[in-house]
């Protein structure tokens, strides 16, 4: 029998709160980083992309752990109060200290906490409203989430502007301590930390059996074919996409003063704009079907990649994070349901994100080293053009492996098989 939820208005809205607070958190100052380090501190692309990949490195090697954690432990709140902190000094620390040793061990910290919030703002919202609500819930989680994006850019724009570039990292240390607020004051108690953790169901005794075991069969996902088929899309789209817009931020930084962080804002704003309604309707579309979503979402990353190299104007770059905010706006509603749909009933959930989050962030980490390489030696255009070729590189291989995905895989929300990865 499926558990029925239901959460008190106090928690649903402290999870909207949590969700617009952690938007501009979750990665640190992301992208202004980039621009930070080019404009004020004159490092090299290679250099930049040092430092961005430090923070995804050090996700790669927690997530996993991280996933497993969370399916643990009850004090998921804590959790989130914790991995805030962590960013909160990382982010002022680079204003603060701007050196190499100090940027990449801030970054590491962050790092650290960005494999914290996925999983933990997850499995809180799981536990709170159910597989049945889910959908429509992370579609309004990643709503929520986009909005804080957007007022997150505009403040980040005028505080760039009228300020300083580093007035950014105090900002979003500033919104570090709003998520704090906020997930404390979502109600214990009503956090189901069975569902959580994907169990789901009630009467399965061996289920339960199994999962009182712990997780000596974590291996047995790896050769789950439906989560090594989609392992392999997201992490193409991820490699593809991490580091295109902070190149853009670099080539906006190239000889424009202090404009470039209105720039970088109006290219976050423009993609969040188009988020929020895109996250909103990939949610109530993906009641029905997942996975024609999904490759809707992974279709428009190479076009992306392609028109960033046909101009350096400003609104031109400014103007194509459209299609961003089309592909990030799918993706970050449909991957998490379709991991909830394989792992449904295993207790499982949140060390499979982990999992696949790690497999991410190496395709993320590997973006930004080779962006940063690239361009150092060749050009924007042309580290732009090897970004876009690899979802296109994904695409000639999914000849055979987005083939067999789609023609041997069936759609997750109506062919789960709940043991399966047992």
């Amino acid at each position: 029998m499926q558990k029925q939820q239901r959460p008190s208005k106090k928690s649903l809205r402290s999870l909207d709160y949590l969700n617009v607070f952690l938007a501009d958190v979750r990665d640190g100052v992301g992208p202004y980083l980039s621009i930070y380090l080019k404009a004020s501190q004159n490092w090299n692309p290679a250099q930049i992309g040092m430092a961005m990949s430090a923070s995804t490195i050090a996700t790669v090697i927690v997530q996993t752990p991280a996933g497993a954690l969370v399916d643990r432990l009850r004090q998921k709140r804590m959790l989130i109060v914790l991995a805030a902190v962590f960013v909160s000094i990382g982010c002022i620390t680079i204003g603060l200290l701007p050196s190499l040793p100090v940027v990449i061990g801030s970054q590491i910290m962050i790092g650290i906490a960005a494999a914290i919030f996925p999983p933990a703002i997850i499995a809180i919202t799981l536990g709170l409203v159910g597989h049945e609500r889910l959908d429509r819930r992370i579609g309004r989680n990643e709503t929520f989430n986009h909005t804080g994006n957007l007022v997150a850019a505009l403040l980040a724009g005028l505080a760039g502007y009228f300020i300083a570039v580093k007035a950014i990292f105090f900002l979003v240390a500033a919104m570090a301590v709003g998520s704090i607020i906020s997930v404390r004051m979502i109600r214990e108690g009503e956090i189901d930390h069975e569902l959580a953790r994907g169990d789901g169901e009630e009467g399965e005794e061996d289920d339960k059996e199994q999962h009182q075991q712990g997780y000596e069969g974590i291996l047995q996902l790896l050769s789950d074919r439906k989560i090594l088929f989609f392992t392999v899309a997201v992490v193409l789209f991820h490699f593809a996409n991490a580091a295109m817009l902070p190149l853009v931020g670099q080539e906006l930084a190239q000889g424009k003063g202090t404009s470039d962080t209105v720039y970088m804002s109006a290219c976050i704003i423009v993609a969040q704009l188009v988020m929020i309604p895109v996250s909103n309707l990939a949610g109530r579309f993906a009641h029905t079907a997942r996975k024609p979503i999904f490759l809707l979402g992974f279709a428009v990353l190479p076009i992306q990649g392609v028109l960033y190299t046909l101009s350096d104007n400003p609104y031109f770059l400014v103007s194509v994070q459209i299609l961003d905010g089309i592909g990030a706006g799918i993706f970050g509603v449909l991957s998490v349901l379709m991991v909830a749909d394989l792992t449904k009933g295993t207790g499982r959930f949140n060390v499979t994100q982990g999992m696949l989050n790690t497999a991410i962030g190496v395709g993320a980490g590997l973006s930004n080293v080779l962006a940063g390489f690239v361009v150092k030696n060749a050009g924007y255009n042309v580290g732009f053009l090897i970004l876009a070729a690899m979802p296109a590189a994904g695409y000639a291989y999914a000849v055979v492996a987005l083939g067999v995905f789609w023609f041997c895989v069936p759609e997750t929300k109506t062919g789960v098989n709940r043991k399966a990865l047992r």
